[in-house]
């Protein structure tokens, strides 16, 4: 990989986080109009925008106007007050419920045809035996290989109200004639947990995306899942976690804390605090925990490290954290646009602030990643800067700071060459997934008839098809050189077939195989 892009991988990486930790808590703001409605400050935009809507000399789009406004005044408060334009505010919502209505399949579109990646689990087209590779001809008698079609219309096509029926047909190589399936739309989960499986006979490992609205419901079947295996450890991964839902975060939390220990709490502007306790039996009050975090671990993810290490329990594993510590608030404008507006701050039970400074503006906010990177933080614990003056400590006189992120009991350096990161960017940016799926097309048979427990011994990863990759991203203006990635990459290349024939957790466990932080937590866990 050359020069100019691995200078961008803490860039592209740091850009990612930050737009994931908007949301620190979903609260109601339905009063809004009331609480507005005399304001002078208003009246005095409303003037403005009506003014240059009359008597400007020429033709403006004001609802652009009060876009940038809106965006300006949000810029100036903090780097997480934002606003959501209509377009994108219904995606964000989606995302955030951990569930959509559809048909539920992930799709390219090849040569003007719909071809299916994976029938996603759980949703309606995996259970009438849609396969990845099937080719989506008709939606109700209309054809979806029209060249003129676009995403947007073909998502219309697909979606629809729950409970609503569509009739499909489909191409399925080797079968002459097209099949159909009639669909009845439904709920289609994103989920936020990527795998749940056992690490050793009593160590299990969870992996949490996002704190979404159905992440607790989630982990909760997970960790009983992992129970009923023999699971009496737990390594909670929360690596490039940018956050969601703080209600979330309190209730995974909950699971590992006795009653009527502190979790956190958040004071306003006015210095009103709100504490927030454990109050219920958890699933894994006992038993030694792990929770695995870097550099892109945020907001909820902060709140659940922080919970956990000032009250002593468990053991926090990886690299400082991104140091998000603001609450926001969301607020409808009526237009089907929003505002999350910060609101309060939140802190640790030892009373410590992570959010890491702003006052030097959004931009050099933004830019901490690449002052890591560059001071060595990322690479060496000795590195991290700490300010005595933000020192706590827990009840059991375990140092703590305060000032930006949560600081690992056990540090785990990035790679050195940041060979790694190099892979999850390519990852990440997609070539990845274009490209096996393009060898899944080659031979399609042979890989859908592969049964889970046969795929280590029967998909291999050739020099061959690594090669195919090079060039695949050349292709791309990318050029990557293998030298020093061979192995890693033929895993990651290895991983992907398996997400894309059987989901996430094949997924996460072929790439959790040699990763320092997992070989640690391992490693903790037998001498525990």
């Amino acid at each position: 990989m050359n020069t100019r892009q691995k200078i961008l991988i803490p860039i592209l990486l740091a850009t990612a986080c930050a737009a994931g930790v908007l949301l620190g808590g979903k609260l109601d703001f339905s009063s809004s109009d009331a609480l507005f409605s005399s304001n002078p400050k208003k009246q005095k935009l409303n003037r403005l925008i009506d003014y240059i809507d009359y008597e400007y000399v020429d033709d403006v789009n004001t609802d652009s106007i009060v876009d940038i406004t809106v965006n300006k005044i949000l810029e100036n408060l903090d780097p997480h007050s934002v606003y959501i334009p209509k377009e994108e505010y219904a995606g964000v919502i989606e995302n955030m419920q951990g569930d959509f209505v559809g048909i539920g399949v992930s799709f390219y579109n090849v040569n003007d045809t719909v071809v299916v990646i994976q029938a996603l689990e759980g949703g309606p087209s995996e259970k009438i035996g849609i396969r990845g590779g099937d080719r989506i001809l008709y939606a109700d008698g209309t054809p979806l290989f029209n060249k003129d079609i676009t995403n947007d219309s073909l998502t219309k096509h697909l979606k629809g109200e729950e409970d609503s029926r569509v009739t499909l047909k489909v191409k399925r190589k080797g079968i002459k004639d097209l099949l159909t399936f009639k669909v009845k739309r439904g709920r289609v989960p994103l989920k936020s947990v990527d795998a749940a499986y056992m690490l050793s006979p009593e160590l299990g490992y969870i992996k949490v995306n996002r704190f979404s609205e159905t992440t607790y419901k989630e982990f909760e079947e997970a960790l009983e899942k992992l129970k009923k295996e023999g699971a009496n450890q737990i390594a909670l991964d929360l690596r490039d976690n940018p956050g969601g839902y703080l209600s979330e975060a309190i209730k995974i939390v909950d699971e590992f804390l006795e009653d009527d220990k502190l979790i956190l709490y958040t004071k306003n502007k006015s210095g009103s605090v709100e504490e927030t306790f454990s109050k219920r039996k958890g699933l894994l009050e006992k038993g030694d925990l792990f929770v695995l975090i870097n550099e892109n671990s945020a907001s909820a993810s902060e709140v659940v490290a922080g919970a956990l290490q000032d009250n002593d329990r468990g053991t926090i594993v990886g690299r400082r954290s991104y140091g998000k510590g603001l609450v926001q608030r969301e607020m409808d404008l009526g237009d089907g646009s929003a505002v999350r507006l910060t609101i309060a701050r939140y802190y640790t039970p030892t009373g410590r602030s992570i959010q890491k400074p702003y006052d030097n503006g959004n931009e050099s906010y933004f830019k901490d990643y690449m002052r890591r990177y560059k001071n060595g933080e990322l690479s060496n614990a000795d590195s991290i800067n700490v300010d005595d003056s933000l020192r706590y400590e827990t009840p059991e006189g375990k140092i703590v700071y305060g000032g930006g992120g949560i600081i690992p009991d056990v540090f785990i350096p990035q790679d050195s060459n940041n060979e790694r990161n190099n892979i999850k960017l390519l990852l990440h940016g997609g070539y990845m997934s274009r490209f096996i799926f393009n060898v899944l097309e080659e031979n399609r048979t042979f890989y859908n008839n592969v049964k889970r427990e046969d795929f280590d011994e029967k998909v291999t990863i050739s020099n061959e098809m690594v090669q195919d990759f090079v060039r695949f991203v050349g292709n791309g203006n990318i050029r990557l050189s293998v030298n020093n990635h061979t192995t890693l990459l033929k895993q990651y290349l290895k991983a992907v077939i398996a997400q894309q024939l059987y989901g996430t957790t094949a997924f996460e466990k072929l790439i959790n195989e040699n990763d320092p932080a997992i070989e640690k937590v391992l490693e903790l866990s037998q001498k525990n």
